[in-house]
């Protein structure tokens, strides 16, 4: 058995991995495959030079039996890892931790199936997968749920009938936990603080978008619902909409299959530009011109103000504004757009940090006169999910895990 912990984060059509080392956890390779299910998929992992070999149509299970042989090969993987850690998306109100994956937790995580359609079943996928590669190895099971457990009924209850919550579960359950956990220890440190006194709203910006009021530690209020389309505009999800929309347009001949589907790939940035979901390329087009893109860009930094003005109704106080994720990491248009919306709250940026993401100051992008720090933190998900399969490994062999 190799000192390693192996992460899964299987996607619709992609699977991440990573290799962490199981004392350090410091994370020595990473790996993708794309394109799943499809003539075309393909694979790659960071550390070996050329792709990974996959059949055409290759499943998740075939690209990650491809892909622990390369790392075999390779002697970046010498034999079975100790534990193996998985984000999965859907964790209902059953779980409000990690957990280390039995027959029951699969059955469970199965059970939320229908609250993440398109998340939960290839979650199962790549558990069961690893479960036949490596039979004698601890799973674990990281919720992008379980995060925000701790919001109150006023932040998680729908004004429908109560017996839609109580029958069927209908409520707000939050995604990105992962990240905004990562989020909340982060920005405590850089601001020498401890986490359960740390408060901070944590946006994370990527093709996927939300965002998360933090008081005390403890999450309070999220963007995300029942399910991961709403909130914020996302790069081809919509977000908030009325839900008369399906109503009205059914009366156009768009049948519900077919709204869901724009709604979840059709829309966003993609929709409103007509171009692309990629923030970047947006912002390269508004630059040459290109008018749906600059108001794609405005849409979603307006939405995202706005959501940021309403997390304050959840916090005593604000030690911090932190942007994540690939579009809150690097596009400083974003963050620049989107605070000088909120100048009524005391934000201000300094143009230099934050051309430069705060790189260079700890994170820091603030100006001398805002009222509250604003920080740049990359995300790292897979460091908490290793952190978490450690954890119940150890526990579950009767071992001490290390501070």
């Amino acid at each position: 058995m190799d000192n390693k912990i192996l992460v899964i984060n299987c996607g619709s059509s992609t699977l991440k991995l990573a290799l962490f080392d199981d004392q350090s956890l410091n994370c020595t390779a990473t790996g993708l495959a794309e394109r799943l299910n499809h003539d075309d998929a393909v694979a790659r992992i960071g550390e070996i030079e050329g792709d990974i070999p996959l059949p055409p149509g290759a499943t998740h299970r075939q690209a990650l039996e491809a892909m622990t042989t390369a790392l075999k090969e390779s002697g970046l993987l010498t034999g079975a890892p100790v534990a193996i850690g998985h984000r999965v998306v859907h964790g209902g109100e059953d779980f409000r931790e990690a957990a280390l994956i039995d027959d029951g937790v699969l059955k469970a995580i199965d059970a939320c199936a229908s609250l993440a359609p398109l998340h939960n079943p290839v979650n199962i996928s790549g558990i069961e997968s690893t479960r036949s590669l490596f039979p004698d190895v601890p799973n674990v099971a990281v919720f992008d749920t379980a995060y925000h457990q701790t919001l109150p009924p006023k932040a998680y209850l729908y004004a429908v009938p109560h017996s839609y919550y109580r029958d069927w579960g209908v409520r707000r359950y939050g995604f990105h936990g992962i990240s905004h956990s990562y989020m909340l220890t982060e920005a405590a440190r850089r601001l020498d603080k401890t986490p359960a006194s740390t408060s901070i709203i944590s946006a994370h910006l990527g093709n996927g978008c939300s965002i998360a009021a933090i008081r005390d530690g403890l999450s309070a209020d999220t963007s995300m619902g029942l399910t991961p389309l709403e909130g914020l505009v996302m790069g081809s999800r919509s977000g908030d909409i009325d839900p008369g929309l399906f109503d009205y347009l059914k009366s156009k001949g768009i049948a519900q299959d077919e709204l869901h589907h724009v709604l979840n790939h059709e829309s966003g940035l993609l929709g409103l530009s007509g171009q692309t979901n990629d923030m970047r390329t947006l912002c390269e087009l508004a630059e040459h011109g290109h008018e749906p893109s600059r108001v794609a860009i405005e849409v979603f930094c307006f939405r995202l103000a706005r959501y940021i003005g309403s997390m304050m109704a959840s916090l005593r106080h604000l030690d911090a504004l932190v942007f994540t994720g690939g579009i809150g990491e690097n596009s400083d248009r974003v963050r620049q757009q989107t605070l000088d919306s909120l100048q009524l709250l005391g934000f201000e940026l300094d143009d230099e940090l934050n051309r430069y993401g705060g790189e260079f100051s700890g994170g820091h992008i603030e100006g001398p006169g805002s009222r509250f720090p604003v920080l740049v933190i990359p995300t790292n998900e897979e460091l908490v999910i290793a952190r978490e399969a450690a954890r119940l490994a150890k526990a579950s062999n009767g071992t001490q895990t290390p501070g």
